[in-house]
């Protein structure tokens, strides 16, 4: 296709306006990465709720707010902002993982459990869910053998499982892992390829 100069000029202005804000968008992202690294939630907090009144539908920033709830110890705000992701882009697995972390943290190994297949089930090569999935296993076979033995307190097969679960996965190593943010959308990505690309990026916003 060829352009006249004009025309060509003016696809060149809107491809830099759309690479300035995209790299708006990167410093918006930073600016509060750096506030929740800093360990000052509440900043971060309004910083990304200031920039979700103007784009209530940024998964990112939505996921990201979500990470600064978690971390900030408001695990049910933290739940709602993943809940309502998983609902909205069920196609991203990593709202599911960091769910999972949430009902793990609360003791709910079969809710735990069931996020994380969904999250494995969408990116099978999402190694941080993979790895959940597995001490949510070993953490429900503890509960199990435990269970056992105070039925059968001489049963030396069960006391066996239950201390080599134990010695692979101490009870202090075995808290879940967080997905701290939301893969970067691809620069071509438009709204209409959103749920084909979502897997390893953002949806439209």
């Amino acid at each position: 296709m060829k352009y006249t100069g004009h025309a060509l000029i003016k696809i060149m202005c809107l491809l830099a306006c759309a690479c300035a804000i995209d790299g708006a968008r990167a410093d918006e992202y930073s600016d509060v990465n750096q506030l929740l690294r800093s360990g000052k939630h509440a900043q971060a907090l309004a910083k990304a709720d200031q920039y979700l009144a103007g784009k209530p539908k940024d998964a990112q920033m939505r996921f990201l707010k979500g990470v600064i709830e978690s971390d900030a110890g408001k695990a049910t705000e933290a739940m709602a902002s993943f809940t309502a992701l998983t609902v909205e882009y069920p196609e991203l697995p990593e709202p599911y993982n960091n769910l999972a972390v949430l009902f793990a943290g609360q003791g709910e190994y079969g809710k735990a459990r069931a996020a994380l297949e969904m999250a494995v089930r969408l990116n099978p090569a999402y190694a941080t869910a993979q790895e959940n999935l597995g001490d949510i296993y070993a953490k429900m076979a503890d509960q199990a053998y435990a269970k056992v033995l105070q039925q059968e307190p001489a049963n030396k097969a069960i006391t066996a499982k239950l201390s080599l679960v134990r010695q692979i996965f101490p009870a202090r190593s075995q808290s879940a892992k967080t997905t701290p943010a939301l893969p970067a959308p691809k620069p071509a990505a438009s709204s209409a390829a959103a749920p084909a690309a979502a897997a390893s990026g953002v949806p439209g916003k």
